[in-house]
């Protein structure tokens, strides 16, 4: 091959390769995605159509709760949402005009309360959906040992084996205890011991509706209630209560806290099983809000209780709500919803808290909020002293029970002891239960004041506590 043809023969190789790598290109630009860059808003689009935002877990809650006032109608609501390019999230139906908002520019939740807020024209208040944690103090397994011979409970006692532990319900001074610092219980039974007619809701991170101890006492939702549908929302599965977490779901519980708060309520009692209830017999309704980790959020909170109200004006007799959790974030809208509640006849019975401050000065909510349907409680140890853990106010916390040290239901057929107000605030809604069961058309107003004039006054509790003294469940039932 002379030189003239080498030269050739290379131009041409150059023209096949140069031709192949721009094909091979063409066809990577044909199968790959196309991508487009822009700018990240910085301040809040109120042009552009809503658009569908995929959201991490820590985004897809809504970020404000609003109320708009009466004459605004949800069409004119769901305009004004939507030219924000946000959508409503929730409407909550038993307080008109408050909706859950959901912004889909992912803009701070503040920045879109304020804007909402500004609109004094139509909005009455515009707040953040802030999270709520539980804050009791540290909980330790009760041992084995706790279990007692059956004979060494005496006669007219649940034959319950661990109730010899319970000194919440009698106390006649063990493990180092003050004889007589209790509930009077084992008095109050002489004339009811509970009623499968009423129902207390915890509203909570759920319940172990599966525990023996509480399986026969769970709220099952009767056939001539219909199943819960929600506009926005959806049909949940609320066959035995409510899930504000994911709607698919049952309450089950998967922290272990509101079992605990709900064996304090309804543990069934003279089963030969584990721990009596102050309820031998109740209906108890999960309320699920929180999570395995004990978060949850203000919007799910009103949910559930949005929930309950719903439940009862369908017909279920459901009288107490029983709240053991609370934040220092005032809240309009949760006070609100639990204002509605009390409007149902349903009393709100909540913990007061447990940072060992005064609520008069550094208030705690949702015990804080002055309203006739609610009361905030407070924690005792088994020597009737206020429990050192335990919030107080003479002005905003009314009532006393036992707090420290309370055995009751857990995880997978499980016991603990537990401290915390979260702990006496089930025990005042169990007692509320008992007095329903006893006199079941008694007003949310006249039920409150025997509560809290059933106490038994307690000097150390003088200038702490509104009521002076510790719940007495006899008294309540006057017996």
């Amino acid at each position: 091959m002379n030189r003239k043809n080498i030269w050739i023969h290379i131009c041409i190789a150059v023209v096949v390769i140069t031709f192949a790598a721009i094909l091979g290109q063409i066809r990577r630009w044909q199968m790959s995605p196309t991508f487009r860059t822009e700018r990240p808003n910085v301040e809040r689009n109120t042009t552009q159509k809503p658009t569908t935002v995929k959201r991490s877990t820590a985004e897809s809650e809504p970020e404000v709760l609003v109320k708009f006032r009466p004459n605004v109608t949800l069409a004119d609501i769901k305009k004004i949402v939507g030219k924000n390019n946000d959508r409503i999230e929730d409407e909550i139906e038993a307080v008109k005009g408050l909706v859950s908002i959901d912004d889909l520019d992912n803009a701070d939740a503040k920045t879109v309360a304020e804007q909402y807020a500004a609109m004094s024209d139509l909005v009455l208040y515009a707040q953040p959906n802030d999270i709520i944690k539980l804050d009791d103090p540290a909980q330790t397994f009760s041992p084995k040992d706790l279990l007692q011979r059956e004979s060494e409970l005496g006669d007219n006692l649940p034959n319950d084996p661990m109730f010899g532990e319970q000194w919440a319900l009698s106390n006649t001074g063990q493990n180092g205890g003050k004889e007589n610092a209790d509930l009077a219980a084992i008095k109050a039974w002489l004339k009811n011991k509970g009623s499968d007619e009423i129902v207390v809701a915890v509203l909570d991170t759920g319940v172990d509706y599966t525990h023996p101890d509480l399986v026969s006492n769970i709220w099952f939702r009767p056939d001539n209630v219909p199943q819960y549908k929600d506009d926005e929302l959806g049909t949940f599965n609320d066959l035995r209560g409510f899930n504000g977490i994911d709607n698919q779901k049952d309450p089950m519980d998967d922290n272990g806290h509101g079992t605990h708060c709900a064996g304090i309520i309804g543990a069934e009692g003279n089963n030969d099983q584990g721990i009596a209830g102050i309820n031998w017999k109740v209906q108890i309704m999960p309320l699920k809000f929180l999570g395995g980790g004990g978060f949850g959020t203000t919007k799910d909170a009103i949910e559930a209780i949005n929930y309950a109200i719903d439940r009862k004006r369908n017909g279920v007799n459901l009288r107490v709500i029983s709240a053991s959790w609370g934040s220092t974030a005032y809240s309009k809208a949760l006070e609100d919803v639990i204002r509605a509640a009390g409007e149902e006849g349903i009393l709100f019975v909540a913990a007061a808290g447990n940072n060992g401050t005064s609520n008069d000065r550094s208030p705690h909510y949702p015990s804080n909020y002055d309203l006739p349907n609610v009361i905030s409680v407070a924690a005792l140890d088994r020597n009737d002293q206020l429990a050192s853990f335990s919030n107080f106010g003479v002005k905003t916390v009314h009532i006393a029970a036992p707090g420290k040290e309370i055995l009751s239901t857990w995880l997978n057929e499980d016991y603990r002891e537990a401290s915390g107000t979260s702990m006496a605030t089930p025990y005042v809604s169990g007692v509320a239960a008992l007095i329903l069961a006893t006199e079941p058309n008694l007003s949310v107003e006249k039920l409150r004041e025997r509560l809290l004039k059933s106490v038994d006054k307690i000097d150390s509790l003088n200038g702490k506590i509104e009521s002076g003294g510790r719940l007495n469940a006899a008294k309540a039932l006057g017996n």
